[in-house]
């Protein structure tokens, strides 16, 4: 029996290279058994490849994203300057940046202050809204609340927070692009030197510095104390006396703590975009203006007939 158990096991354990390879054989086998598994250092190391290969896909997801809401933003501005455009070719004139019966301009909810937004809804495909807000009643009056609650995607920029957009209460419509109305800080008034002010009513052959140098739209951080886009105030407009990016917030829905501007200060244009902001000129044509443009250059842009040579083309 002894003999027979014997003979039985070592048919078992044996392979085609002899009976000297039954122990190395056998080793073999459990080795394979034992090696069917990652080891934690391998598991270690494919987690720290795939860290490492989406810490670099993350910044080129986050500017493109950001490439396609500066073009969503650039075709906003468009839109804008051919909205005034198509005004201007129905009363042959540009509309007022602000209506008023007297200025300077001041930052407050007090008198008509009807902004050049509302002037041209019917243009911008909004008659319903125009329709619904009384003119000489003014911007402030009980009667133009809901259309000034109202929120025009077309005039928000993509890029732009939530929580910076919003005035406390979060009833009032914001605008991110204002009209220029000055080449320095000024208050808004009947003797400014841009394309819409208060009452202005230009034409194209008064811009003699030529549209296409001569800025009409750009972007703007509205701020806290925001009156809204039918607000014909620094709300609306302002000025190339400065030109740098706003503060940001660190979460999209965080208030933003900001100073409170004066009553007669306007303000220069911002944006939210990375090295600059999006401009219409009074040709229709829109540029991407770089916050490292010189600054009598974009003072250049902002006065409508200063008569000078541009002091360059780079920008």
């Amino acid at each position: 029996m002894y003999f027979l158990f014997r003979r039985n096991l070592q048919r078992e354990l044996q392979v085609t290279n002899g009976p000297g390879n039954v122990f190395l054989e056998t080793r073999r086998h459990q080795s394979n058994y034992f090696r069917q598994a990652f080891t934690l250092v391998e598991l270690l190391v494919v987690i720290a490849i795939i860290g490492i290969l989406v810490g670099l896909l993350l910044p080129a997801v986050q500017a493109a994203r950001e490439a396609a809401r500066r073009c969503s933003c650039l075709n906003n501005i468009a839109q804008l300057a051919l909205a005034v455009h198509t005004y201007e070719f129905g009363t042959e004139q540009f509309p007022s940046g602000v209506i008023n019966a007297n200025g300077p301009i001041r930052n407050e909810p007090i008198g008509q202050h009807v902004s050049w937004i509302v002037q041209i809804l019917p243009q911008m495909e909004q008659t319903g809204l125009y329709q619904h807000f009384d003119l000489n009643a003014g911007a402030y009056a009980a009667a133009n609340q809901p259309v000034r609650r109202a929120r025009i995607e077309s005039i928000r920029c993509p890029s732009s927070p939530e929580g910076y957009e919003r005035d406390e209460e979060k009833s009032i419509g914001i605008s991110n692009y204002a009209g220029c109305h000055h080449s320095v800080e000024a208050p808004i008034d009947a003797e400014n030197n841009g394309v819409m002010f208060l009452n202005s009513r230009l034409r194209f052959s008064q811009i003699l510095d030529g549209s296409s140098q001569t800025i009409l739209i750009g972007e703007m951080s509205p701020g806290l104390n925001s009156l809204g886009w039918t607000s014909g105030t620094r709300s609306t407009l302002r000025n190339t006396g400065s030109f740098k990016a706003p503060p940001r917030t660190k979460q999209r829905d965080e208030p933003m703590i900001a100073e409170v501007p004066g009553s007669f200060e306007v303000g220069g244009f911002s944006s939210f975009h990375t090295g600059g902001a999006n401009f219409a000129f009074a040709d229709g044509s829109v540029r991407f203006l770089s916050y490292s443009i010189e600054e009598g250059l974009l003072r250049q842009f902002g006065n409508r007939a200063d008569g000078e040579i541009l002091l360059s083309y780079e920008y």
